[in-house]
């Protein structure tokens, strides 16, 4: 019995523990940032979905076995990484539309950018890779 479990932990450990060998490379994933067009001008630019300062111990055990908000997040840094590599329209698209889904229901235009973080020695530099066109928010749902 003790050698089933032990076989059969021996099994699962590789799918919760992924070896760092699966990745081709370990490297810094673009941060989507968005500026809205308001009464003639552009805004600030903020981080589309910023990550919470904190979350408590339950929210984290929950999060292991269910957190939709966290798949579409990889799929995004996903779709922000092809656009950097090979820029294609549908994931220029793909990234506008799910930014365009999180904005104000009125009718309103806005630019969406992906940046880099790197630290070079104690300052951390912020490198624009990508800034998109101005869109409008029902162009990018339709």
């Amino acid at each position: 019995m003790l050698l089933s479990l032990l076989r059969l932990f021996g099994l699962l450990l590789p799918a919760l523990i992924p070896s760092w060998r699966f990745f081709k490379t370990v490297a810094p994933s673009p941060r989507v940032e968005y500026r809205l067009f308001y009464r003639g001008s552009w805004g600030e630019w903020c981080e589309d979905r910023p990550r919470p300062a904190r979350i408590g111990t339950l929210q984290m055990i929950r999060r292991l076995f269910w957190n939709p908000a966290w798949n579409e997040q990889l799929f995004m840094v996903s779709c922000s990484e092809r656009l950097i590599d090979t820029p294609t329209v549908h994931s220029a698209a793909e990234l506008a539309r799910r930014i365009a889904q999180t904005l104000p229901e009125h009718e309103v235009d806005f630019q969406f950018r992906l940046v880099f973080l790197s630290r070079e020695e104690d300052q951390i530099i912020k490198s624009v890779e990508y800034e998109s066109a101005r869109i409008s928010r029902a162009e990018a749902l339709a």
